[in-house]
């Protein structure tokens, strides 16, 4: 026979059921989430670098390549034509003005100044010559003139004499037309003796003139040569420093070959290059700064170089101190050409997690886990990128590299 059961363990019956339902239901997900959080991706902080959100200056710049270059420098040219000699000093060392760098061999450019020497001092001679000949035809030509004034004083002498003859019957007509006509003679004579002594000083002037022209340049030769002699001993025109030297002792250099570089290294100016798809953002005027060992030099670009080598731009730039001690010679830097300036932006430090786009996903720190977030960008340079929204200040992020990350929306840091 049935036994009735009442409700009361019906119900307890039904609630232990459902307990155990419940339990089965909580274990079930506690042991869910607990495997997911055992299997959730986790990183070591020490294998990421991270920056913080703050307000700051963000300056849009375009990278390029600097060169430093001494503001002056001097070549020193061989004079002549001939060999080196010997090497004093060698690139890098310091000069005082006057100071040998080299010699030059002298014996070729030493016998040009003796040919020299022997031209001009037959030239001089010449001049004495001219000088006793001129004073000479001078002479003669005054002896002459002299004598042909007194032959027509003696003709007009005997003309007058004629003439009184004439008168009282003692000369003819003829003797008188005679006498005349040698007045006449003897005064064209004395005329031609004026004309070719003035001939004479004029010409002979002339060629002593030519002579002294000819003396006068063979001086200059005789002194151009000696000063290529004196040139053969290569010296510093002034203070500074060797940057380059021909040491090839023996080598056959041309008149007008380089032989050595000065430089003054008190002063410097920057050559600068970068790629050519910034031709239309590269103005005279843009505010620079290089680079040096850790230091910031500012400036601003000069001049732009209008050909354009290997896709390359060129321009000059001019520093607010050109004397910085950290410049070097021949050194070369990274120049940040400063296309735009923005401040008080939040921004954050630059690093790998930045791809180049306007929005980007970055990891922000959330108490013990990064978490994804979308994030607009703005202007950056290799420092700094500008922060437009997604972030706020004293937000901390992850600026490594976390392209192995990309498809996991958060994950575990660790120590």
């Amino acid at each position: 026979m049935d036994r009735t059961i009442d409700q009361s363990s019906i119900n307890k019956r039904r609630n232990g059921r459902i307990l155990t339902w419940v339990i089965a239901i909580i274990a079930v997900l506690a042991a869910i989430y607990f495997g997911m959080r055992l299997l959730r991706p986790t990183a070591d902080e020490d294998n990421l670098r991270f920056a913080t959100v703050e307000r700051g200056e963000v300056l849009n710049t375009i990278t390029a390549t600097a060169t430093v270059l001494p503001a002056f420098e001097e070549q020193l040219n061989a004079p002549v034509s001939t060999t080196i000699d010997e090497v004093l000093l060698t690139a890098g060392r310091e000069v005082k003005a006057g100071e040998l760098i080299m010699k030059l061999d002298r014996d070729y450019v030493g016998l040009q100044l003796d040919g020299r020497r022997d031209q001009l001092a037959l030239k001089e001679n010449n001049i004495g010559l001219l000088n006793l000949e001129y004073e000479r035809d001078l002479k003669d030509f005054g002896y002459d003139a002299e004598i042909k004034k007194l032959e027509l004083a003696a003709a007009e002498a005997r003309l007058a004499d004629a003439r009184r003859l004439l008168k009282i019957g003692g000369a003819t007509a003829e003797e008188v037309e005679a006498a005349e006509l040698a007045v006449k003679i003897t005064k064209l004579e004395s005329d031609k003796l004026d004309n070719a002594l003035a001939y004479s000083q004029n010409s002979l002037a002339g060629r002593k003139r030519q002579l002294q022209l000819e003396v006068g340049m063979e001086e200059k030769e005789v002194q151009q040569l000696s000063r290529k002699m004196r040139e053969t001993e290569v010296r510093a025109p002034r203070p500074g420093v060797v940057t380059w030297v021909n040491e090839n002792i023996g080598q056959q250099v041309t008149e007008g070959a380089p032989l050595a570089r000065i430089a003054n290294l008190g002063r410097y100016k920057i050559e600068a290059t970068c790629s050519d798809r910034f031709a239309e953002q590269i103005n005279v005027g843009l505010p620079i700064e290089m680079r040096i060992n850790g230091a910031k030099l500012p400036g601003k670009i000069s001049s732009i170089l209008p050909e354009v080598t290997d896709n390359a731009l060129r321009f000059r730039v001019e520093l607010d101190n050109p004397s910085n001690d950290n410049l070097r010679p021949n050194l070369r830097a990274e120049l940040y050409v400063i296309t735009n300036r923005r401040e008080d932006v939040l921004r954050v430090k630059n690093g790998p997690a930045f791809r180049g786009g306007k929005m980007q996903s970055v990891f922000a720190i959330r108490g013990e886990e990064a978490v994804r977030l979308e994030v607009a960008t703005g202007i950056r340079n290799g420092d700094f990128v500008e922060i437009l929204g997604g972030l706020e200040a004293g937000d901390r992020i992850i600026i490594s590299d976390t392209e192995e990350l990309e498809r996991v929306s958060s994950f575990k840091l660790t120590e």
